[in-house]
């Protein structure tokens, strides 16, 4: 693990804007700055199978900027297979047909030396790209990691990966870059009540959105199926007419 810098600048004093009110400088201009809630869902041995879903659905381009190589369906598959969901954190997005369409993954230092620190990556498919969901991904794990003690956070991209780079340095971090290669570091302040209970928020807020897109999508195969067996009825009638 890489040794954090003396450069770098605390950030995310706060990361709950959700919770507080609209200022009084006018509703517009507040309506702009007001992020929009984003429900994240932690992800968990169960979803191991749609997480190589979505991973397999990248582009080998996709795949190099995400892994930093071009990353086969084997490997992949071997990358999915040794998530360590009791030590790791995993955040995913879904769509209303119960796509992973974004996902984060917060690894967790092994080193005792660096039991403080974490590291981030991200990926998006790219029908969903342009929507914020990689910067929301990324304070969802940040505000994690803060709870979980987190003092440092490191994000480990290619130089080219503009998107990731553009996202660590919006939240105050130092990059540094090494030829291809860069890395990030910032610097996470102490948990507070506000972030606990933001997060507690978070996660129930993404709970109930992932259980009433499971039953709208569970009555949208029920209705399908009925239009197919009235289908089939229709058919079968004009076969039979004389």
């Amino acid at each position: 693990m890489v040794q954090p810098k003396n450069l770098i600048k605390p950030s995310l004093e706060g990361s709950t804007d959700f919770l507080r009110p609209p200022s009084a400088n006018g509703a517009a201009q507040s309506a702009k700055r007001t992020p929009v809630m984003i429900p994240i869902r932690s992800l968990g041995p169960s979803h191991r199978e749609r997480i190589a879903g979505h991973l397999l659905s990248l582009s080998d381009q996709d795949r190099y900027l995400r892994f930093g190589y071009a990353a086969s369906d084997e490997q992949i598959q071997r990358y999915v297979a040794g998530l360590r969901f009791e030590r790791d954190d995993i955040f995913g997005i879904y769509n209303r047909r119960l796509e992973l369409i974004a996902m984060a993954h917060l690894a967790f230092s092994v080193d005792p030396s660096c039991a403080s620190c974490s590291e981030f990556g991200v990926s998006v498919l790219q029908h969903a790209r342009g929507r914020g969901y990689g910067a929301r991904l990324f304070d969802r794990a940040i505000m994690h990691a803060r709870n979980e003690g987190v003092t440092m956070m490191f994000i480990h991209a290619l130089s080219e990966n503009t998107a990731m780079l553009k996202i660590a340095r919006n939240a105050g971090a130092v990059v540094e870059r090494d030829g291809s290669e860069s890395e990030a570091y910032l610097k996470l302040p102490a948990a507070t009540m506000d972030s606990r209970v933001s997060e507690m928020v978070e996660d129930r807020y993404a709970e109930v959105d992932y259980r009433l897109k499971v039953q709208a999508k569970q009555f949208r195969d029920f209705l399908a199926g009925v239009r197919e067996v009235r289908r089939g009825v229709r058919d079968a009638r004009q076969k039979s007419a004389p």
